[in-house]
């Protein structure tokens, strides 16, 4: 079975409080569900019409894996608490190679 990748880019954050409230529950669901922080921040560089915008990249055992942590209470908790138009962002689950 394939591993899967979780691709979070952030657009633009509008609440930073709302995204640390997040964060601090968003992490801690995701390791719990089996996900492995790989990086997070902003990029070191840009190429090819890259965007200067904060991404997120979190490794899963399998797509299933990562989207069962995507639906999982804890994550949905975190959900809330980042609650509505606090950022815009982009979400991918990718399987990997």
């Amino acid at each position: 079975m394939a591993k899967a990748y979780w691709i979070s880019s952030y657009r633009s954050v509008s609440n930073p409080e709302a995204l640390a409230a997040y964060a601090k529950l968003a992490g801690p669901a995701l390791t719990a569900a089996g996900g492995t922080f790989l990086a997070r921040g902003m990029p070191a560089a840009t190429k090819e019409n890259g965007l200067e915008q904060r991404t997120v990249l979190i490794e899963f055992p399998s797509v299933e894996a990562a989207v069962a942590a995507y639906n999982s209470a804890g994550y949905k908790e975190a959900l809330a608490a980042l609650g509505t138009n606090s950022v815009d962002r982009d979400i991918r689950i990718v399987e990997g190679a």
